[in-house]
């Protein structure tokens, strides 16, 4: 497989997201990327999980790429606003456990309105509902998928090498007005901290990023912690060639960022939404 470092970016105001684009390469692709100094060569294993087809791999990056939003959204509303005290309706699908009954049957951002008949409107009733059910026996989710209705039913039982019985969701409150995020065909989980920056400077005076391009990489879980991502390298030169003055990355990425030798952008190691906020306040 081959990833091309003349990548594709969606900006938001001055902030900069990157994306590794990847295809099947022939032999004499292969020959034409090794000696290409912007594209770099991986084996299909690196990329896709064992027996994973092209459609599969597709709809677990899309599903990232939605988590990824989702856990942005619920890191900028905790710090800004009164929430999750104060939320909508209902709870959300913030993550699905492979394996488990769920997978496949609700995904990132359903939104969860009642639970065996009995309506929820927090974690703690969404629990207690799902609990309630012994192991083995069938569980009825009332959603809401894109807007549309819609009734699943999931068998509780031990999966995801837990041996407790689950269903195989995690759930966060609803958000208190609708939040969306545009991405296209973008997939992963490496734009959760440029979601968030991007989200948080929406709904705060001022331009957090003083009128620089800033170009922003990083996976980011719903306790703010900025987690590694791959393809750091082609980042760095796409974050180049988009003109960017300054590259946040997760500080694990850091020495291999480095390892690039660009002398034209600086590079901004975070190891948590807070410490990008603080970040883009000294640089």
């Amino acid at each position: 497989m081959g990833a091309d470092d003349h990548q594709r970016y969606e900006s938001q105001g001055a902030f900069v997201l990157t994306s590794v684009a990847f295809r099947q390469l022939t032999a004499l692709g292969i020959v034409r990327a090794w000696l290409d100094p912007d594209q770099s060569v991986v084996s299909r294993d690196v990329l896709y999980a064992p027996g994973e087809s092209d459609q599969q791999e597709q709809q677990r990056s899309i599903s990232q790429m939605d988590q990824s939003k989702i856990d942005a959204a619920y890191v900028v509303l905790r710090e800004l606003t009164r929430y999750p005290k104060e939320h909508g309706d209902g709870v959300l699908v913030e993550s699905v456990v492979p394996g488990c009954a769920a997978d496949g049957e609700l995904f990132v951002g359903d939104v969860i309105h009642s639970i065996d008949g009995e309506p929820v409107d927090d974690i703690g009733q969404a629990r207690d509902a799902i609990e309630a059910a012994p192991s083995g026996d069938s569980v009825t989710f009332d959603v809401t998928v894109d807007g549309e209705p819609e009734t699943v039913s999931l068998e509780r039982a031990p999966c995801g090498g837990q041996s407790k019985p689950l269903v195989g969701i995690s759930m966060i409150e609803s958000f208190p007005f609708p939040v969306t995020f545009s991405s296209g065909a973008i997939g992963g989980p490496s734009a959760g901290l440029s979601w968030a920056l991007g989200f948080y400077d929406l709904l705060t005076p001022g331009d957090l990023t003083g009128g620089r391009t800033i170009a922003v990489t990083g996976a980011l879980g719903p306790d703010g912690t900025v987690y590694p991502i791959g393809g750091i390298e082609e980042k760095v030169v796409a974050a180049e060639e988009a003109g960017a003055d300054v590259l946040l990355l997760p500080r694990q990425n850091l020495a291999a960022a480095r390892a690039v030798g660009s002398d034209s952008i600086q590079l901004e190691p975070v190891a948590s939404f807070d410490e990008a906020l603080s970040a883009l306040g000294s640089t």
